[in-house]
């Protein structure tokens, strides 16, 4: 049997493995890249991507029924759920061919299979169970990404119990839903099933769905999602789970113990990486908590080897695992200037009003030390915001009161998760509220709330 021969080889196809692939191949290395699935994997085929279209179906449909305020008028409004599915599953298609067309473009080799570290620089490929192929390389990257998690007592059988990919494509919308676990899964998908009236609850463990984000603005969203009829249930537990016709789930929390029925529950408690069988023993890697344990640089404990994406741990996201993958392709070819800085990595949730943020929430500054002043501009009195029908949410900065650098930004409201790039830009310049308010922003848009906000954290907003 032959053995290939590469400068780097990269272990799965999703947006860590892939954007190193190509990056690697940018800079001038023969590059091969094993995948058992399709490329895109989560990401493209059954997560980001996939799930916008879908909520951007469910904000379309919301936007129609409120068309009376701006003068528009329609009869008999109804959707079809089989075709704002197909329509997600086409656009996952097309972008997943996309990635296969990168890969001819960048002369990549796809080689086919499971791949299972020998050594530090050997690969074997395995198809039905048997050794296709071994290759060889002198450095590798690890992107294999993660997958569901669940809770003790709740097995995932797909049919009741479902993960994001079922509920991606069920074929028959369900009456009612149970939602295990906020974060922006469980918010983005009962957004949108709530959006075309399903029944959608969600059980979630800690004080907050978002639990990451500034607790002001989670505050905000959870109000609005009550109002939109999603019933939530916070520092609530799943004591069990059991399937009769309806799934009954058992919670205790603050109400005490009680039972909740639904058609389905959709289990979005988190994600688990997919390190198991692919010879991490064989080679002496080091993993914590389930994940991989790699530098600023993505590199492991292993010369060579990087670990890039969900497997590399928290946060778990994939402009996080693309920006890695760039990043660890740099550092093997000596051109890597700085290391991940994980207190710059925007967050975003795309129910509405969406939410963004990067950097420190005022909590998190103030744990830290620091003599804060704080921002805010609400969207109600934005003229863009008005002429758009959307005056829920708010900007919210973190200034250090010291020097007036910006520590952290948070956003409820439409277009939050595209507001968030400047405010990323300018915390990675640390720039000052003065900086931010001085720069001239168009009017009338959404982004006048950043230079609002950033004069009103220091006495010098004007439209407040």
């Amino acid at each position: 049997m032959a053995e290939q021969q590469y400068d780097v080889a990269v272990i799965g196809g999703g947006p860590g493995g892939y954007v190193a692939a190509i990056r690697a191949s940018q800079l001038g290395m023969k590059v091969g890249l094993v995948e058992r699935d399709r490329l895109g994997c989560i990401c493209l085929n059954w997560g980001c991507v996939p799930l916008k279209a879908l909520i951007r179906s469910a904000e379309l449909f919301r936007t129609f029924k409120k068309s009376q305020e701006f003068g528009i008028s329609h009869t008999g409004l109804t959707y079809d759920f089989s075709k704002i599915i197909s329509r997600s599953r086409v656009i996952a298609d097309r972008i997943s061919m996309g990635v296969v067309y990168l890969m001819k473009k960048n002369n990549i080799d796809i080689i086919s299979g499971t791949a299972k570290l020998i050594d530090r620089t050997s690969i074997d490929v395995i198809k039905d169970g048997k050794v296709t192929e071994t290759i060889k390389s002198k450095s590798i990257i690890l992107a294999t990404g993660g997958r569901p998690r669940t809770i003790p007592g709740a097995a995932i059988d797909r049919k009741k119990i479902i993960t994001s990919t079922e509920a991606m494509s069920l074929k028959e919308q369900p009456k009612s839903m149970i939602v295990v676990g906020g974060g922006a899964i469980g918010v983005e998908f009962a957004f949108f099933y709530n959006s075309f009236g399903t029944n959608v609850t969600i059980v979630e463990v800690l004080p907050s769905i978002l639990p990451n984000e500034d607790r002001e603005l989670t505050r905000i969203l959870e109000s609005s999602m009550g109002k939109s009829g999603i019933t939530i249930l916070t520092n609530t537990k799943v004591e069990g789970v059991k399937i009769n016709g309806e799934v009954t789930v058992a919670v205790s929390g603050k109400d005490g113990n009680k039972d909740l029925k639904a058609d389905l529950v959709l289990m979005a408690v988190g994600v688990q990486a997919n390190i198991e069988d692919l010879g991490l023993e064989a080679v002496g890697l080091k993993t914590e908590n389930g994940f991989v344990r790699v530098n600023e640089f993505c590199q492991t404990n292993i010369d060579g080897i990087y670990a890039v994406g969900d497997m590399s741990g928290p946060p778990l996201l994939a402009h996080v695992a693309s920006h890695e993958g760039i990043l660890a392709a740099d550092h093997i070819a000596g051109k890597a200037k700085h290391g991940i800085d994980r207190l710059n990595i925007p967050s975003c949730t795309y129910c509405q009003p969406q939410i963004s943020s990067i950097g420190l929430t005022e909590e998190a500054a103030a744990a830290k030390g620091f003599k804060i002043k704080v921002g805010r501009f609400p969207f109600r009195p934005s003229g863009k915001a008005m002429a758009l029908g959307e005056t829920e949410g708010m900007v919210k900065l973190i200034f250090d009161e010291k020097n007036g650098e910006l520590l952290g930004a948070h956003i409820i409201g439409s277009e939050a998760t595209e507001l968030i790039a400047e405010l990323g830009m300018a915390k990675a310049l640390k720039t000052t509220w003065e900086e931010l308010h001085n720069t001239m922003h168009a009017h009338p848009t959404l982004s006048e709330a950043v230079m609002e906000a950033a004069g009103q954290a220091f006495g010098a907003a004007i439209n407040i």
